[in-house]
């Protein structure tokens, strides 16, 4: 079968995407069992890193599969790839991508953010005891609404309704479940909010800071007003990626794009973005990372 332009296209983008992600990502579980295997223990934030690195691992590889068929194997791609299993694994990796974010969102904000309210601090001194817990309350929301996803796979109706005879029933048929699926993913709106909120809270509290030191040593930015301004830079990295893949995959939830049309490669290229951009934006926020993927990947200058 001859390739369109588009997906042809589709299949370099995605490539790269794939390559970038599994290297990124594969770093970070690397680098994590190695501390966990030198010291017999994770800091929190290793733990955390550890899981968005799978997590994104595990997302890309679902993702790389569905366009793998889309270009090369369509009729089974419509007939399999909606099957079960695959609806499970994409619906638990896409939410547990966004949940392990969100709950590196939520260290950043209270690790960093200058808020002197009790609630505030009592959040900010018990975070890393908190975290095994945001993972697994992650895990268990993933795996929820993963599997009340299998319960109105849209795929199968469509199947079903191609048999009758009716074009109106089809339509409704199609109209509700998509209006289905799409309320069950809207319980991703969830962490996105808490996503939104940890960020406007790190700008408000650089604003705040600022105004302070202004005020207090003439403009001068010390320390604090660095990693404000790193971990809001990191934030708001993480927050265009994290918007750009939840709007394309609520899009590509709703199935109206023509199938194997370039709008529909280029939404597969969207959502392929997010796990390994976010990955690489994990690695160059952080001077240690940087330094073992050059030592890793024998990048490192020779003195």
């Amino acid at each position: 079968m001859a390739l369109t332009f588009s997906a042809i296209l589709h299949i370099i983008v995605m490539s790269a995407e794939f390559f970038t992600g599994i290297t990124v990502n594969g770093f970070l579980i690397i680098v994590n069992c190695n501390e966990l295997i030198k010291h017999r223990k994770l800091m929190p934030i290793q733990i955390l890193l550890m899981c968005i690195g799978m997590s994104r691992f595990g997302l890309q590889m679902v993702l790389m599969v569905q366009s793998f068929f889309s270009v090369f194997f369509p009729i089974f791609y419509v007939k399999k790839i909606y099957g079960a299993a695959m609806m499970f694994l994409w619906m638990f990796f896409s939410s547990i991508s966004l949940w392990f974010a969100t709950c590196l969102s939520v260290f950043y904000c209270l690790k960093i953010s200058g808020f002197t309210q009790s609630c505030f601090l009592w959040l900010k001194f018990r975070i890393p005891k908190l975290i095994p817990w945001l993972l697994l309350g992650s895990v268990l929301a993933s795996v929820s609404i993963a599997s009340v996803c299998i319960e109105v796979d849209y795929a199968k109706d469509v199947e079903e309704d191609a048999l009758r005879n009716t074009t109106l029933k089809r339509s409704k048929t199609k109209i509700k479940k998509i209006s289905e699926v799409l309320l069950v993913n809207l319980a991703l709106v969830f962490p996105l909010a808490i996503f939104v909120m940890c960020t406007s809270m790190l700008l408000i509290s650089l604003y705040k800071h600022t105004h302070r030191m202004q005020r207090g040593s003439h403009g001068c930015r010390n320390a604090n007003t660095e990693a404000h301004i790193n971990a809001l830079r990191t934030v708001i990295t993480f927050f265009c990626f994290f918007i750009s893949y939840f709007a394309a995959f609520m899009t590509n939830m709703t199935f109206s794009l023509p199938y194997r049309s370039h709008q529909f490669f280029m939404l597969k290229d969207i959502m392929a973005a997010y796990p390994s951009g976010h990955s690489v934006i994990i690695i160059l926020s952080n001077s240690k990372f940087q330094q073992s993927f050059r030592r890793i990947f024998c990048l490192k200058k020779k003195l």
